[in-house]
C-alpha cells in the first residue's frame, strides 16, 4: 500500500497475509512534488503494529548514496523497514545494506530506470553475481515495481506492482482474475 494512495490500507490488513507500506517516493517523484516524511512516519507508526507488516524506508530516487544513507539513519522503526538500493548506486552499497538489514529493496533508477532493458538486465546480473559471491544464502530482496519479473531468472523474495489496483476495472479484468494470473506465475 502506497503512502501516496493509502485508502485501502485497512482492507489490506484485514485480507492480506502481510502488508508492505510503500513510502510513495516514486509517485511523488513522478508528480514533481516534495515528500512529507513526517506524515509517512506517522502513518507507519499505526500500521507497523501488525507483526507481518513492514515498510520501505524513505528514499530519494535520483539521489546519491549520501542522500539515501541520511534518510536511512533517520528511520525511527528499526528493522521493521527495508532500505532501497537504487540500481545507479554502487554495488558495494547493496552488499553493505544486505549485510546490515534483514530485507533490502531494489529500485530501478538512473540509466537502469527501464525494467528489462538490456542495460537493466546486465546491471541486475552484476548485482546478483556480487550477492551470490558475498553470501552463501540468497538474501531477502524485494523488487520494487517488479511483478513482471516473477518468471525471470533473479531470485527475488518478493515483488510488487500497482497493476491490479490500476487495471482491475478494464474490460475482461477483475481483481480476483488478475491476482490468480499473477499468483500462477510464482
Amino acid at each position: 500500500v502506497s503512502h501516496a494512495a493509502p485508502a485501502q490500507v485497512r482492507d489490506c490488513h484485514e485480507l492480506g497475509q502481510s502488508v508492505m507500506l510503500d513510502n510513495g517516493a516514486f509517485s511523488v517523484w513522478k508528480r514533481g512534488h516534495e515528500p512529507d516524511w513526517k506524515a509517512y512516519y506517522e502513518w507507519c507508526d499505526k500500521w507497523l503494529e501488525y507483526p507481518t507488516t513492514w515498510a520501505v524506508i524513505p528514499d530519494v530516487i535520483e539521489g546519491d548514496e549520501r542522500d539515501n544513507n541520511l534518510l536511512m539513519m533517520d528511520w525511527p522503526f528499526g528493522k521493521r523497514g527495508a532500505p532501497v538500493w537504487h540500481m545507479h548506486e554502487s554495488i558495494a552499497r547493496l552488499l553493505s545494506l544486505v549485510a546490515s538489514w534483514p530485507r533490502v529493496c531494489i529500485g530501478s533508477s538512473g540509466q537502469y530506470a527501464e525494467v528489462m532493458s538490456d542495460s537493466w538486465k546486465r546491471r541486475m546480473d552484476d548485482a546478483w553475481r556480487a550477492l551470490s559471491a558475498n553470501d552463501r544464502r540468497t538474501p531477502n530482496i524485494h523488487m520494487l515495481r517488479g511483478l513482471q519479473l516473477i518468471r525471470e531468472r533473479w531470485p527475488f523474495a518478493s515483488v510488487e506492482s500497482t497493476d491490479i489496483a490500476i487495471n482491475h476495472n478494464r474490460d475482461g479484468n477483475t481483481a480476483a482474475r488478475m491476482r490468480a494470473r499473477w499468483d500462477a506465475g510464482q
